[in-house]
Order: structure tokens, then C-alpha cells, then sequence
């Protein structure tokens, strides 16, 4: 057997778990579920999502579960369904955060989201960071490739703006 020698847990138990759930926890227990998992050794922990509460009413307050933790602790995921991904991704960073979630040329979204369009394009971020002057070691020519190989494959258009302004 070829085992990995490190396998990097993410849990997302007080996200994606308790959004399924009948019961809506308060803050205080779910800052105090994020705190054990935390204590227990647990490095990476999806806190909460912005959903709005008309669909996911679990993940509403999540804004008060996330202030409690520093910047640099947090993770952004964002969908760009009204192009407004790239604004919302700038005002993280401005307040340190410094891990982003993204998909080539733009794929996924949300399934229960009439219209969705999909998660921020990862050459779209690319560009932006390089505008910023930030760090993120992708080379944005080979990405745009590999975002207009894997939609040619799919018989779909790339979502990115960049791959299709470049």
C-alpha cells in the first residue's frame, strides 16, 4: 500500500452539518462546537456561511461567529452569481484574510439557487492578486489554459472574464 504520511483534515461539520439540521444553534454553541473541534487538534474548520437565512436559516449570525476569530483564521468562499465576487473578495483581504476559495473557469454553484452562476473564477482571482501585488505562486497563462481545456471538454463557455478578455 501506498499510504499518504500526512493527510490534512478540513472539517466542516459546523457549516455544511448543521446546515441540514431542524435545529438552529445560537452563537455561544457554535463558537463553543468551533472551540473543541479546535481544542481537539482540528487546523482547518469551515465556521459558517453568508447564505441568506430565507435558504440556509442554520448559517444565519455567522457574522458574529466569525469577528471572534482573527483574520487570519478565516477562509472566503464566494459564488459570483451577480458578479460581485471580486468586490466581496477585495474587502477580505483588506482585513486579512488571506485563504480564498476558487474554481477553474468559474464552475460549480449553488444547486438550490435558481440562476446561480458558479463559484469566482480562479483566473479572475489570479489577475486580481496580481493587480493587488500579492503573492499566490499560479501562473496565470497556464491556468486560463487549463480553464479553457477542461470547458472545450465540456462543451461549455469559461466563465472567467480574464480567459475571455485575454
Amino acid at each position: 500500500m501506498n499510504y499518504p504520511k500526512s493527510v490534512k483534515i478540513v472539517e466542516v461539520g459546523p457549516r455544511d452539518g448543521l446546515q441540514n439540521e431542524k435545529t438552529s444553534l445560537d452563537t455561544d454553541s457554535r463558537v463553543e462546537l468551533i472551540t473543541q473541534l479546535a481544542n481537539a487538534g482540528l487546523c482547518y474548520i469551515e465556521a459558517g456561511s453568508f447564505v441568506s437565512p430565507k435558504w440556509v436559516p442554520q448559517m444565519a449570525g455567522s457574522e458574529k461567529v466569525f469577528a471572534r476569530l482573527p483574520a487570519d483564521k478565516l477562509a472566503v468562499h464566494m459564488h459570483d452569481t451577480y458578479g460581485q465576487a471580486l468586490a466581496n473578495i477585495l474587502v477580505a483581504l483588506q482585513q486579512g484574510i488571506a485563504v480564498v476559495d476558487s474554481s477553474i473557469a468559474g464552475l460549480g454553484g449553488c444547486p438550490y439557487a435558481q440562476g446561480a452562476s458558479g463559484n469566482v473564477a480562479t483566473e479572475d482571482l489570479i489577475y486580481l492578486l496580481n493587480g493587488l501585488g500579492i503573492e499566490h505562486g499560479v501562473n496565470l497563462e497556464k491556468i486560463i489554459a487549463a480553464g479553457n481545456m477542461i470547458c472545450a471538454k465540456l462543451n461549455r463557455a469559461n466563465r472567467s472574464k480574464v480567459a475571455r478578455a485575454i
